[in-house]
Formats: C-alpha cells, sequence, structure tokens
C-alpha cells in the first residue's frame, strides 16, 4: 500500500488545507483554483470610475468633462439627424432580416469606408491592393491589426511598437494582449502644450529597423494636438528611411475640423507615398454610432506586380483571425453608415452634421479660452484653441485634477484631458471660474 510522505501535496497533509477541505463539503461549496495568487484584483477603469462617480454626485451644477462622446449644448446625447433618416429607411425595408453578415463584413459598408479613408481616387483602391475587414468599431479594428500584426509581421529583433507619448489608453492593453513588445516617442510637450516635434522626430529615427509606428491619423486623443502637413512629410522621409511599417488609428475622421478630406490627409499622403501600412477606422464619433460597435480594419500593400496575390494572402488570414474572434460583425451600426455613405443626399446632410459637431466643439474652444482670459488666469491659454478635436489637454496637475472635482464639481481624467463637447453655453463660464480658482489656489 502506497504511503503519502509528510511533505505530500495532498490536502489531507496539511491540516488547514484539510479542514478547508471537509468545510468546504460539509457546506456544498466548492474550494476555487482562482485565487487571488492567480487571478489578483485588477484597478477600476479610470475613465469608468470617473463616470460612475459623476453619476453618484447630486450637486446640480455638476460638469462631466470625462466622457468620450459628443453632447449637444443641452448636454445631452446626439442622434445625428442623417442617422434617424437611414434608420427610418431600414426599418421600413421590407427585405431586412436579422442574417449573419458575412466573416468580413457588409461588403457594402466596408467599399464605402474604404474610399471614405483613402479617397475615391486613391492608387491603392484603383490597383486592388487594399483589404478591408468591418470590425467591432475602432478597438476591434486596432485589435485585429496588432493580432495580425503579431502572428505575420517579421520582427527579426523584436522591434517594439511605438506609441505617442501619451496615446489612448487601450492601445498599450491591446498591444500587450498580443505579446507585442511596448515603447513610446515623445509626442506633447508640457512646456509649449503643444507638439514636441523633435522628441517625436529623432525617437522615431533612432527606432531599430523596421518598427511598427502607431499614429494618430488626427485629433491626437488624448492631446488634441496634431502634426503639420510639412512635418508629416518629414515623418513619412523618416519612417521609409527607416523601413518602419505605419499603423494609423484614425477615429475622428470628419469630426475634427468638419472636412472629411483633411482628417484623412495624413493617411492618404502615406499611401501615395508608396508605403505598406494599415489603418483603424472608428465611426463610433463621426456618425454618433457608439453603442453599435461600427468600425473598419483596412490593410494596405505596396504596389508591385504581385500586389493583388500579396493583398489576398493577407485577407485570407484576416479572415481566419476574424472567424475565431467574432465569426462576423454586428449588422446595424455597419447597415447605418452604409446607407449614408453609399447616397449622395445622406452624405451630404452627414457633412452638414459634422460641420454641426466640429462647429460646436472650435466654439467651445473659443469660449474656454475667451473666459480664462477675461479672467486673467495665470499662464497661457491659447492651447486650448490651437488643439483640436474632442479633446484638450488643458495642462492642469493631478492636484489641480482632483481638487475641481471636489470644489466645483468638474469632472476630467487625471492627466488633466478634458472632453471640449461636455462644454456648452450654459456651463463654460462655471468652468473656466473653477479652473482660474483652482489654478491661483495650487500655483
Amino acid at each position: 500500500m502506497a504511503h503519502h510522505s509528510p511533505n505530500s501535496s495532498s490536502p489531507s497533509a496539511n491540516p488547514t488545507n484539510r479542514l478547508a477541505h471537509i468545510k468546504g463539503h460539509m457546506d456544498g461549496s466548492n474550494p476555487t483554483v482562482f485565487t487571488s495568487d492567480n487571478v489578483p484584483q485588477a484597478p477600476e477603469d479610470p475613465l469608468f470610475g470617473l463616470m460612475a462617480a459623476y453619476r453618484k454626485d447630486n450637486f446640480e451644477k455638476k460638469v462631466d468633462l470625462g466622457i468620450g462622446a459628443y453632447r449637444d449644448n443641452n448636454a445631452k446625447p446626439w442622434v445625428l439627424p442623417v442617422v434617424k433618416k437611414a434608420d427610418e429607411r431600414l426599418r421600413e425595408d421590407p427585405n431586412l432580416n436579422h442574417e449573419y453578415l458575412p466573416i468580413a463584413g457588409l461588403p457594402e459598408f466596408t467599399s464605402a469606408a474604404q474610399k471614405l479613408i483613402l479617397g475615391a481616387d486613391s492608387p491603392a483602391v484603383k490597383d486592388k491592393r487594399v483589404v478591408s475587414f468591418q470590425t467591432i468599431s475602432g478597438t476591434g479594428a486596432v485589435h485585429l491589426g496588432a493580432l495580425f500584426l503579431s502572428k505575420f509581421y517579421p520582427r527579426r529583433t523584436d522591434q517594439p511598437v511605438h506609441f505617442s507619448s501619451p496615446t489612448w489608453a487601450n492601445h498599450n492593453q491591446i498591444f500587450s494582449n498580443v505579446h507585442l513588445p511596448i515603447k513610446t516617442y515623445p509626442y506633447f510637450s508640457p512646456q509649449t502644450k503643444g507638439l514636441d516635434f523633435e522628441g517625436m522626430r529623432s525617437t522615431i529615427e533612432q527606432a531599430p529597423e523596421g518598427s511598427i509606428m502607431l499614429l494618430h491619423a488626427c485629433a491626437h486623443n488624448p492631446t488634441g494636438v496634431d502634426p503639420t502637413r510639412e512635418q508629416w512629410k518629414e515623418l513619412s522621409k523618416i519612417i521609409r528611411a527607416k523601413n518602419h511599417f505605419p499603423f494609423f488609428d484614425c477615429a475622428y475622421q470628419g469630426f475634427a475640423s468638419g472636412s472629411l478630406g483633411n482628417d484623412a490627409w495624413a493617411v492618404r499622403y502615406f499611401v501615395e507615398q508608396g508605403f505598406e501600412l494599415c489603418i483603424a477606422q472608428s465611426f463610433a464619433k463621426n456618425f454618433g454610432l457608439y453603442g453599435e460597435r461600427a468600425g473598419a480594419f483596412h490593410f494596405v500593400t505596396g504596389a508591385g506586380s504581385d500586389a493583388q496575390n500579396t493583398i489576398a494572402r493577407i485577407g485570407s488570414q484576416l479572415a481566419i483571425l476574424q472567424r475565431s474572434e467574432i465569426s462576423n460583425p454586428p449588422a446595424y451600426g455597419a447597415r447605418i453608415a452604409s446607407l449614408v455613405l453609399n447616397d449622395p443626399e445622406l452624405f451630404t446632410e452627414w457633412e452638414v452634421n459634422l460641420r454641426t459637431m466640429s462647429g460646436r466643439i472650435i466654439d467651445m474652444r473659443k469660449a474656454l479660452r475667451e473666459n480664462l482670459e477675461k479672467l486673467g488666469t495665470p499662464g497661457s491659454w491659447k492651447h486650448i484653441t490651437e488643439q483640436i478635436g474632442m479633446f484638450s489637454f488643458t495642462g492642469l496637475t493631478e492636484k489641480q485634477v482632483l481638487k475641481i472635482r471636489e470644489d466645483a464639481h468638474v469632472y476630467m481624467t487625471k492627466n488633466g484631458r478634458i472632453s471640449m463637447a461636455g462644454l456648452n453655453t450654459g456651463n463654460v463660464e462655471y468652468v473656466a471660474k473653477a479652473m482660474d480658482k483652482v489654478v491661483r489656489e495650487t500655483s
């Protein structure tokens, strides 16, 4: 008969374990193998934690500047009028059903999304060297791209993915999940509250050859600071010389400046220069389809006699990845966007809606800066109007951010980023006064 040694790992060998085992049997429970050693409690997502704190706050004049979603001048979500029209058309369609979409998504949507970001006359579209997949919004597009690169991009010297410092917080998690090493390049200058172009340029130049460069196409999140066209041109030369791989993340086309072409300029320029690259594209902000998760991932291969074969191979592997993760994407948001993108009349109305949103945000930038300057708030505030898109990096410190939340019930992320969409004619003066007070009391 076998005897257990005193060091046996059996539950009966350890009196404490044995007691827990007996107790478990008596009260009908089973001890979990997922102990806190194996599964530690994860920290709460800071943004969703901020939103929860805001919702619990009963103060009448509270202001939410954390939310990454558009609000109208009454601080309410805005369903774009063109989306309402498209929605009505969808519901009246007798052929509408709930069947599965293809693995790559709704073809009318992906082809229109491709033309939107690359331009209808793009050489890549004409040469049929682009493959597009419908994704779970921009997050899903970044993930699909990251997953593909982790499996197939030749990183002979373990080249990292380079992000801007700072970047959208989710970039770190998405690329870490697929086991790609991460580095950052300087981006935001706390001194000028603008672009640290020299730092960005030199770091990209010194990065190991063949690194993946994640670039925000427009309306950089979280800073609202974008390179100029001349700076983009200079970056493209460095990226080409170092054989880096550009990965564009575009979440704000049309929403940033009100011009779809203007906001896609950097992407189109890189394609014209012959780069092989990929693009994550979101329709959350520019269509207001936040919860519908409509997005696209585009892979553009370089020009060449074998380009169509190359893109077919890449597409075949993307299809396998997509199938194993989501099988096929959700239909509703893509159908709405597709109707608008493919109908000239609705498309024109959409452009008007985009100008309404971007115009209101630009007005709020002007109003906040004017109020701060009128109050004589210490420091320069010109960066508020020089930055673009939904977000502004105010320059407030974490200490000031926590104090303004405590004293004035104004909620923003700890890094001092504010969503301009949270401002309106009813609260911009209140926010400016709260900012003025906190700057004076802590500087």
